[in-house]
């Protein structure tokens, strides 16, 4: 057995009383003062996260454009310099083989975030369509930390720290050689809470030094250290997909709800044809929000239930903290998919009643969907 791995911060998460546990082969913190807490705080006021176990490559060289055209479902010409995008990236058949956001540094220079349990998988996935690309790829995963400063109060705290004019900074642009607390970095506004925030990239070598003085600089505002129980709450109430959850294999983007994220038009690319043929013919199967009307709480892997049989499964469950109500996501048969269908969820052992709701269950003042 692989020993997990530990993150820059491991140490910093100890010292502050984090909870750890394994997450996607790393040591991580799950909480610290408490999910709840820590859930209202990003709500609130803000949350700093350790992010670090997140993958980061470098896509450079004359094709860098043309590999990524090939590579993900979303038109990566559309980017201009200094703006990230969200997007896909699909096998052969069209199901998922990973989301990422591919940040924009330079003419035929890409930096490329994923996710963490998928490193190795999406490592060797680019090496193998690399083909006869002119593109040059670097795993700079190890060498990087990523810090996610999460809520309203975030660019308040941030501004203690930096020269730079964060309120020039919009929704999914970025900026490089940012200089925070000292230390180079660059910085998004990006998150995955549902909030305003930024996430920092700095050397790993770095980033107790940096999370010391953002904790230092948010102490007046109320910030708090934040795990990754209150990440996959904020995440869930604001509909934002998981990958192993929402997102698989055996899922593709169509079936998840992030078709628009696939760009059919702009070009080949992997797994275009099947998913022209899903969109032609319908999916079968939706990704549905869900309240529970009867008593408990759905959990990811139940079973969805009606007219007597299974009809889908539930990808995430909780109770929602900001709502107040338990809640969950499922992937279901397409006909059981419009608002108000109610159908059941098998709850160890017992069908409880369930109806779908609109989503995202939560969206901050002022965002745009």
């Amino acid at each position: 057995m692989t020993e997990a791995k530990k993150t820059p911060l491991y140490e910093t998460h100890l010292e502050h009383g984090g909870k750890i546990v394994e997450f996607g082969g790393w040591l991580l913190p799950v909480q610290y003062s408490g999910i709840l807490e820590e859930h209202r705080a990003v709500r609130e006021k803000a949350g700093l996260f350790d992010v670090s176990h997140m993958g980061e490559v470098l896509v450079k060289g004359d094709d860098a454009l043309a590999f990524l055209q090939n590579l993900v479902t979303n038109d990566v010409s559309r980017l201009t310099q200094n703006k990230i995008q969200y997007t896909p990236m699909c096998y052969k058949d069209g199901g998922i083989v990973d989301d990422l956001l591919i940040y924009k540094q330079g003419e035929e220079d890409y930096l490329l975030v994923i996710n963490a349990a998928n490193i190795e998988k999406d490592w060797q996935w680019m090496q193998e369509n690399k083909g006869n690309f002119q593109v040059e790829l670097t795993n700079v995963s190890a060498k990087t930390a990523q810090l996610a400063l999460q809520g309203p109060l975030a660019q308040s705290i941030l501004s203690h720290l930096t020269d730079t004019k964060l309120e020039e900074l919009a929704y999914y642009w970025f900026l490089p050689n940012v200089i925070v607390a000292g230390k180079e970095t660059l910085i998004s506004r990006t998150g995955y809470t549902g909030e305003d925030g930024f996430e920092i990239y700095c050397q790993a070598e770095d980033a107790a030094e940096l999370w010391a003085a953002i904790m230092a600089a948010g102490k007046p505002y109320g910030l708090l250290p934040v795990g990754l129980g209150c990440r996959d709450t904020l995440r869930f109430e604001a509909c934002l997909p998981l990958y192993g959850h929402e997102l698989s294999k055996d899922i593709s983007p169509l079936e998840a709800g992030i078709g628009m994220f696939v760009k059919l038009d702009k070009g080949e690319f992997n797994g275009q044809a099947a998913l022209a043929q899903q969109k032609k013919n319908g999916v079968k199967r939706k990704s549905v929000g869900f309240v529970i009307t009867g008593r408990g709480i759905a959990r990811a892997e139940y079973p969805v239930m009606a007219e007597g049989r299974r009809i889908g499964t539930v990808t995430t469950g909780t109770y929602a903290p900001t709502l107040e109500k338990n809640i969950g996501l499922a992937l279901v048969e397409t006909e059981f998919a419009k608002v108000g269908q109610e159908f059941a969820i098998e709850i160890r052992g017992k069908n409880v009643a369930a109806q779908v709701i609109p989503k995202p269950f939560y969206k901050r003042e002022g965002q745009k969907v």
